[in-house]
């Protein structure tokens, strides 16, 4: 039977400091195991007071390297910010990884949210929604339709044209992180799959319907059919040896970690997909190399049930 919901990795972000020939062997050995695909954290810099500073691995560089050391594993930003680039330099990554890839990238957007790294790299943070419906229109329209001359309050692309291609025609699919109702106006007649976080689930199951239900409402609302947007949600999951993952997240209370056997995991999962979530990005505490290994038998007990 296909397996009932997709079983993505989140990658390490600022959890400890991951060199490259680490990350490659996670992203390998992921994709070796079965799992759908592998995202990263499209950050920059996080401070708490009293804490060193944090930062990951810059996200687009890390794409790229990742879709070039794989070769069937769905790869993504977990999203990225339209903030950090201008808007038509991000849809020229994002078909440069797509091509690199042979077409396996899904282009996670959002309008970020953490105003220390916009500070201290020297983004603007005012508007940051009216900002992101602009750069959406230049991403979406370039990707899919290969050129767009637009004029506006931020954002000017004059007679662009977005050549060469990338290896699918209507470029890769789009997702948005977001739970807020002007931020998924303006994205969801536009896009395959809607993302929301594991705080604002409450990780778990039972925490998918009202968000599910307020998706549903604007897809009714702006004339998209509901099921043309796939559900996904992150879910933080704990294997032995967790002891919390440190992360820049902005919710700032504990969310327990989904614990228990293979058999408990995948029942979970299960019951994920039955709230009509489709694909789950993992955030591992510990993320490492034996974490993921130790979640091969999840998959087993998904594809047979």
């Amino acid at each position: 039977m296909a397996r009932p919901v997709k079983v993505g990795i989140q990658l390490p972000e600022v959890e400890y400091v991951v060199r490259w020939p680490e990350l490659r062997a996670m992203a390998t050995r992921a994709e070796e195991l079965g799992f759908d695909s592998l995202w990263v954290g499209d950050h920059l810099l996080y401070r708490e007071p009293g804490e060193r500073a944090r930062g990951p691995w810059e996200a687009w560089s890390q794409l790229a390297a990742l879709a070039a050391v794989t070769s069937r594993i769905q790869l993504g930003p977990l999203v990225a910010s339209t903030s950090f680039h201008n808007p038509a330099m991000l849809a020229k990554k994002a078909a440069t990884i797509d091509e690199i890839s042979g077409g396996r990238l899904t282009l996670g957007l959002g309008a970020g949210w953490n105003e220390t790294e916009y500070r201290a790299f020297g983004f603007p943070f005012d508007r940051r929604v009216s900002r992101f419906e602009e750069a959406f229109t230049i991403i979406r329209t370039l990707l899919r339709e290969g050129a767009i001359d637009f004029a506006g309050e931020f954002y000017q692309v004059r007679d662009c044209e977005l050549v060469p291609r990338g290896p699918r025609p209507g470029g890769p699919p789009l997702l948005i992180g977001s739970n807020g109702e002007r931020m998924l106006r303006i994205a969801l007649p536009h896009v395959a799959a809607w993302n929301s976080w594991f705080a604002d689930i409450d990780n778990t199951p039972a925490g998918v319907s009202p968000l599910r239900a307020r998706v549903d409402r604007i897809c009714t609302e702006v004339g998209r059919e509901p099921d043309a947007v796939q559900r996904t949600v992150a879910v933080m999951v704990q294997t032995p040896g967790g002891a919390g993952r440190i992360q820049g997240d902005y919710a700032k209370e504990a969310v327990a970690p989904l614990t228990g056997s293979a058999e408990e995991f995948a029942e979970t999962f299960r019951a994920f997909a039955r709230e009509g979530i489709g694909h789950l990005q993992l955030v591992l505490d510990p993320i490492n190399l034996a974490s993921i290994e130790q979640l091969a038998p999840v998959l087993a007990l998904l594809d047979r049930a």
